[in-house]
């Protein structure tokens, strides 16, 4: 089901925020309630965060196609391209600049419900080629999910599959998978567990697009053919 641009903008916006909101509300809860054990505040987090995620794609796919990612939003414009119903660039540019907006917004929001302080920002450092490996591994392995189900007329699954995925990628790559250039610019305005330090986002956010490009490439190799017209919005 196709709706307005402006719904869909709203959607992307609002639901990448709750997105981040879960994201870093769970982890700011997660360090509170067990202080000395930083294995079981990462299960918490990413318990969370995948149930959050399922919900948030299953209630906004039939609206904006959930994709609450840039670089979800970038795959499935550059896979559909030429076809009737597909993204436009400046459709999708306009996906990646709300879910930016709306991952800082959801990240200030967790913060205050918290009374955490808005405007100190990350600090912790997250650098190195294994954590940048990890990234490119973890966007990767996300959009291929997300391709391989579309191409195969499963979409229906992706909610399910798509929190599945990231839940486990916590705990399999050595980044524990932002895999979300939006999520990560967001993560950066909290100074707590699931913050991400201003200087490390850069290096994150190009090896998610590397990722990205992996994924479709691996995902057009597997399944060849175009993105059914149904899953373009």
């Amino acid at each position: 089901m196709l709706t307005s641009l402006p719904r869909r903008l709203l959607a992307e916006g609002l639901g990448t925020g709750l997105l981040v909101a879960v994201v870093v509300g769970s982890g700011i809860a997660a360090q509170r309630l067990s202080p000395d054990d930083v294995g079981l505040q990462l299960l918490e987090n990413s318990l969370v965060t995948a149930l959050g995620l399922a919900v948030l794609v299953a209630a906004l796919a039939p609206v904006s196609g959930g994709h609450l990612n840039p670089v979800v939003t970038a795959v499935l414009w550059v896979d559909g391209r030429g076809q009737p119903g597909g993204l436009t660039a400046p459709g999708a540019a306009a996906y990646a600049v709300v879910q930016t907006v709306g991952a800082v917004g959801g990240c200030v929001l967790a913060n205050a419900m918290y009374a955490v302080p808005v405007t100190d920002l990350a600090s912790t450092d997250s650098d190195g080629w294994r954590l940048l490996l990890g990234e490119v591994v973890a966007t990767a392995g996300l959009v291929l999910l997300v391709v391989l189900l579309l191409r195969t007329g499963r979409a229906a699954l992706a909610a399910p599959a798509v929190g599945a995925y990231i839940g486990a990628a916590y705990w399999f790559t050595s980044s524990t998978s932002f895999a979300n250039p939006a999520v990560t610019v967001g993560r950066m305005f909290s100074d707590t567990f699931a913050g991400i330090a201003p200087a490390s986002v850069p290096g994150f956010v190009l090896a998610q697009v590397v990722g990205g490009a992996v994924g479709l490439g691996l995902a057009r190799v597997l399944v060849p053919g175009p993105v059914p017209r149904e899953v373009l919005a």
